[in-house]
């Protein structure tokens, strides 16, 4: 059946938008109807009420003693020496407790880690193997907990060594040219040393267990080395000062004394038997030798160039070598090291 819908002239004047209200109207109603002869009466769900738990809290802080397992195990406080004599050790300390049994790979569990100085750990009855480190000293000792706290002061018996070197005559040494490596004092079965600490700078603290080392100092990247023995005791402090008998010289090639150095000149530098001491290739070649005699060799343009040079130790030098033809004949020019004192 239509509807028949009469407007107004105000109402006219209004234009589709009032039509469009209207028809949007009876559309509602109509599908309402639709709806409701479409749906037959459903019962409503009832309301489901979610259970309620005590004590939640929004945010569980995994350091609060209520949500740590260890929390309330027995307390072990660690502390540390250098010397039975000496003062607990503040700072620089690393803490590590293991189980005592292996495991299934043949290591022992990793059971807690610290670092500092004086700290302690909650840990539950039982056995347990605590090491502590302090640079490359250390101790270890085995620790059975009960139920009551237990403090420990663990003696590492260790002291430090601190290295430099100087050249002949006091004269000092740029630090960027030289290093350390510290061995064991004892040889193994091949006549070799263990390498404990390599590239130590100088003037730098290394801390040890008590007993006797070999220090190998090197001055420059060639054979200016030295071997010597240290002792290292329980709370002190050892100094150890080297000295090389060595020299830097700068080696250049050059048309006539005084010249510019020749660039591609290709060095060798050799012991009066033979042995190749260093190679380089440049228009100037830097290098630090031991005191001695050797050979220097200079390669340009497949010309090649020789003069014997003796190095006197403490004596930084600049050596040119003559390009001449026939027989190589080279001059050298004495030039103390820039900040040095000229030792003769």
């Amino acid at each position: 059946m239509g509807v028949i819908t009469t407007y107004s002239a105000n109402e006219a004047r209004r234009g589709p938008t009032l039509a469009l209200l209207v028809f949007a109207g009876m559309l509602a109603g109509t599908t309402s109807g639709w709806a409701q002869a479409l749906a037959p009466d459903m019962p409503q769900a009832p309301a489901v009420e979610l259970p309620t738990i005590p004590n939640l809290n929004k945010y569980a802080n995994p350091k609060a003693p209520e949500n740590s397992p260890l929390a309330h195990e027995p307390e072990l406080v660690l502390s540390a020496k250098l010397s039975d004599d000496g003062n607990p050790i503040g700072r620089g300390l690393v803490w590590r407790v293991f189980s005592p049994e292996p495991g299934n790979d043949g290591k022992l569990a990793l059971l807690a880690t610290a670092k500092g100085g004086t700290t302690s750990f909650n840990l539950a009855p039982g056995s347990y193997l605590v090491h502590v480190a302090f640079g490359r000293a250390g101790a270890t000792k085995r620790i059975t907990m009960t139920r009551a706290k237990r403090s420990e002061t663990m003696i590492l018996d260790a002291g430090g060594v601190k290295l430099n070197a100087v050249l002949s005559g006091g004269a000092r040494i740029p630090p960027d040219q030289l290093r350390f490596s510290i061995y064991e004092n004892h040889e193994d079965a091949n006549g070799e040393r263990a390498l404990i600490i390599p590239d130590v700078k100088p003037d730098t603290v290394v801390r040890l267990n008590t007993g006797t080392y070999q220090i190998v100092s090197n001055y420059g990247t060639a054979n200016a080395v030295i071997r010597a023995d240290i002792r290292v005791e329980a709370g002190k402090i050892t100094e150890a000062n080297v000295e090389h008998r060595a020299a830097q010289l700068t080696l250049k090639l050059v048309r006539e004394t005084g010249g510019e150095a020749l660039a591609d000149t290709a060095w060798s530098v050799l012991t009066t038997s033979g042995d190749i001491v260093r190679e380089s290739v440049g228009a100037f070649a830097s290098i630090v030798l031991a005191e001695g005699e050797y050979v220097i060799i200079a390669k340009n343009k497949d010309k090649i160039y020789q003069r014997d040079f003796k190095v006197v130790a403490g004596r930084n030098q600049d050596v040119e070598v003559v390009a001449t033809e026939g027989a190589a004949t080279a001059t050298s020019a004495s030039q103390p090291a820039e900040g040095e004192e000229p030792l003769d």
